[in-house]
């Protein structure tokens, strides 16, 4: 009777051995840099690191346009400030006069005639006396 309970110990034992065995080869390429779960690992650490640089540039360039948005906002009020004043001042003017009444179209300037070219009366020379 010890000597099959020694038996099943010794073939308990090789059996957790070899189950041992194919868990560290499971858990090697498991592991490997290259192919297995460790490279997506690499991988996706790296991509973490570029997307809070991204971020943190998105968020100072969020800070600066929220800058210059408030500065517009502000001008974009004092401006409206201004035209409401002015429309108020507008109310305090007096009417204009009522437009011209359309009259008749003015009549034309007649055509001026064709200029005439005059000789100047000849010389004596030229008259041949």
């Amino acid at each position: 009777m010890e000597l099959i309970a020694d038996i099943l110990l010794v073939a308990g034992a090789l059996g957790a051995a070899v189950y041992c065995h194919v868990l560290a080869r499971r858990l090697s390429r498991f592991n490997d840099l290259e192919t297995g779960m460790g490279g997506a690992v690499a991988v996706l650490s790296a991509q973490v690191d570029d997307l809070a640089q991204t971020l943190r540039a998105a968020q100072a360039t969020a800070s600066s346009s929220t800058g210059s948005l408030d500065a517009l906002t502000d001008r974009a009020e004092g401006v409206a400030r201004r035209l409401e004043l002015l429309v108020a001042a507008m109310h305090d003017l007096p009417e204009a006069p009522p437009p011209p009444s359309p009259r008749a179209p003015a009549p034309e300037a007649p055509a001026e005639a064709a200029p005439v070219f005059r000789r100047h009366p000849p010389t004596g020379a030229e008259s041949g006396t």
